[in-house]
């Protein structure tokens, strides 16, 4: 696979963001049709590895047993990830789902911390903070009393999950076949989909609108889950992780954008000052600002330095 360039890379993970957006809205339409949260998914991993096989058929038969290892488990993670913010997302708006779920990027230097035992940056305690009390305005908890909803609680869990398949992912990437992890990942999903479906959703299924429920899947496993992350994998080989984070982050934002021109919530100041509190404790943990602040000030003192034109004659 040819590499690309950084800002290609970067323009792809845009689009990735983008596409992710789009997709809470999707999900709660397929939700509004009464299909069941591990059914939606187990659909959309159908239509993923089914994509992935067609298109990478040459390159997904010679899996070999590390990417077989890593696909399998980061597919594991991942759908725990789907199926808890599907779930949630039932019961809270596609705002807060969508803001809710960046907040795995403020969750990863604690989980790098509990496994791989690389204390934090004093920045990230900062960034928790923040991100908490913006989870507490954005859910409304000051008014409601400090509790989390039940959706809202779900969405946050299933958050952690893709923080965890983040930090695993990271530590393994450069070994795995992108082709073949995607592939896994669609693979997983449909295989641990279905098993959830037949284990606890069995009662749910006469009250399936499948006219309305279709659709949106179809529209899911298309570009949410085949296009976007596939696009995923191959960007994020190519670029570094404070840009992929601050790129990726900003599906937040692209959700709260269309769920609210698509009708499915107002804006509200919640919504505004609760969203702004999560997008600046994901700011504070993705800027290296002593770093930046260090390479203006030495810029600056190097072009000082220099002789003027007019000095020189």
């Amino acid at each position: 696979m040819r590499n690309l360039t950084r800002w290609q890379s970067n323009v792809i993970l845009l689009l990735t963001a983008i596409i992710w957006g789009t997709s809470y809205i999707f999900i709660k339409e397929a939700l509004q049709g009464n299909l069941p949260a591990g059914l939606l998914n187990a659909l959309r991993g159908l239509v993923f590895s089914g994509l992935m096989f067609c298109f990478f058929s040459k390159s997904i038969c010679k899996i070999n047993r590390t990417d077989f290892k890593i696909g399998l488990f980061s597919g594991l993670i991942n759908f725990l990830g789907y199926q808890l913010q599907t779930s949630g997302l039932k019961y809270t708006t596609p705002s807060n789902s969508a803001f809710l779920t960046a907040t795995y990027i403020v969750m990863i230097p604690f989980v790098v911390w509990f496994l791989l035992k690389r204390k934090p940056l004093p920045k990230s305690f900062l960034a928790i903070v923040l991100c908490f009390l913006g989870t507490i305005v954005l859910t409304n908890s000051f008014s409601k009393g400090f509790s989390l909803h039940y959706g809202d609680a779900l969405t946050l869990i299933g958050a952690f999950f893709y923080a965890l398949q983040i930090v695993y992912f990271s530590n393994t990437a450069a070994t795995a076949n992108p082709f073949v992890i995607a592939f896994m990942l669609g693979l997983v999903q449909l295989i641990a989909g279905i098993g959830w479906s037949l284990s606890f959703e069995l009662h749910a299924y006469a009250a399936i609108n499948w006219g309305q429920a279709l659709p949106p899947v179809i529209i899911l496993g298309v570009f949410a889950s085949f296009a976007a992350q596939l696009l995923q994998v191959i960007g994020q080989r190519n670029t570094d992780a404070t840009s992929a984070g601050l790129i990726l982050m900003t599906e937040s934002l692209f959700g709260s954008l269309f769920s609210v021109v698509g009708g499915f919530e107002a804006l509200t100041n919640n919504l505004l000052l609760g969203g702004l509190l999560i997008i600046v404790s994901i700011l504070i943990m993705e800027i290296n600002l002593r770093k930046i602040i260090f390479t203006r000030r030495k810029q600056f003192l190097f072009k000082s330095k220099q002789p003027h034109a007019k000095d020189k004659n």
